[in-house]
């Protein structure tokens, strides 16, 4: 009876969403963005004995319902103004609206509630969190985007979202920070081209989930938990790492290919200031996962052949064998494609 609710309130999940982004209306966008809310709650709520899921949910509703009840009233203001003519504040609703839509996506400075809720959530969950929670809001913003605050928001979101993740020991906290660090990439993929950030969206969750799925597959939440050598195949931690460097955005890895068509266009755009910017900043993001991925390869340790156990095989799927291929390997098949096209 669980598993069929789960995937009644998933359904609902899903056509909330399509509400949204299909709606010529801003009343009926806020009606597809409340639908999505009241059928994520549940899901999150599937673990009753975990007490750090009750909270991350109830976190989650009180920010989206605060941020909801804000959006509506820009909606009833910005309906009113127009009826009677009043142009006086239209920019203060436009704002309030990208500013509530900011904060459903969960990017900088409006990025508090994220991490939080992250770390109570299940691997399944957050990964929904991390991605298609992110399509709605990140839809509505590409309609209506203030240039100045949109800078602001992209610098923010890199900068935060990179020195947050420096002193992590969560891997679910990490994961929420990079995706603050990558929904600036999107951001500003979106001031510039409409369609570029969808790849970089696709591109992103693509990549979350091949490594989501190692995550989940292994029960991995704490980075001690890696560390602990004897009890793990080094192909599933050399599996695990280069997922990680690929999320960062290494070159020759699939997730350096988003960043690349950002940065191309930026080039082309002529807007090198904050195209330096962004580069500096995801490099710190770069490095952790380079020093985190150092450490653990190249620690001595002792092997205990009771211990070492071929999980490789019977607990990593055939599915997420595929993701991580094409997670690592998938830059250089595209590359190679194009080069015989």
């Amino acid at each position: 009876m669980k598993k069929i609710s789960n995937n009644i309130f998933l359904m609902m999940l899903i056509f909330g969403t399509l509400v949204t982004i299909s709606s010529n209306s801003w009343l009926g966008a806020w009606m597809g963005l409340e639908i999505n809310l009241l059928s994520f709650i549940p899901l999150m709520n599937d673990n009753k004995k975990n007490l750090l899921t009750s909270e991350s949910s109830l976190k989650y509703f009180l920010t989206q319902a605060f941020a909801s009840s804000i959006l509506l009233f820009a909606i009833i203001m910005l309906m009113f103004f127009y009826n009677n003519n009043m142009n006086l504040y239209n920019s203060f609703n436009e704002l309030l609206i990208l500013s509530t839509l900011l904060l459903k996506s969960g990017a900088a400075p409006f990025h508090f509630w994220f991490p939080e809720v992250m770390e109570g959530l299940s691997w399944i969950n957050g990964l929904i969190l991390m991605t298609w929670q992110k399509i709605a809001p990140l839809m509505l913003i590409s309609y209506n985007f203030i240039y100045k605050f949109f800078m602001i928001t992209i610098i923010l979101s890199m900068l935060i979202g990179s020195l947050g993740g420096l002193n992590q020991t969560s891997i679910r906290k990490l994961m929420a920070f990079s995706s603050i660090n990558h929904l600036g990439w999107m951001l500003l993929a979106m001031m510039n081209n409409e369609m570029l950030w969808m790849i970089y969206f696709l591109l992103y969750s693509l990549l979350s989930f091949s490594i989501v799925l190692m995550f989940n597959n292994f029960k991995l939440f704490y980075f001690n938990q890696i560390f602990n050598m004897s009890m793990m195949n080094p192909i599933v931690k050399l599996f695990i790492f280069l997922n990680l460097l690929s999320l960062g955005g290494l070159p020759p890895f699939l997730g350096f290919l988003p960043k690349w068509l950002v940065i191309q266009n930026l080039v082309t755009m002529n807007q090198l200031f904050i195209l330096t910017i962004s580069v500096c900043l995801t490099l710190i993001t770069l490095y952790f996962y380079l020093r985190l991925s150092y450490s653990i390869f190249m620690l001595n340790y002792q092997k205990n052949s009771w211990l070492l156990k071929n999980n490789f095989n019977n607990k990593l799927s055939f599915i997420s064998l595929i993701f991580n291929f094409i997670s690592i390997s998938g830059l250089v098949m595209m590359s190679m494609i194009y080069v015989v096209m």
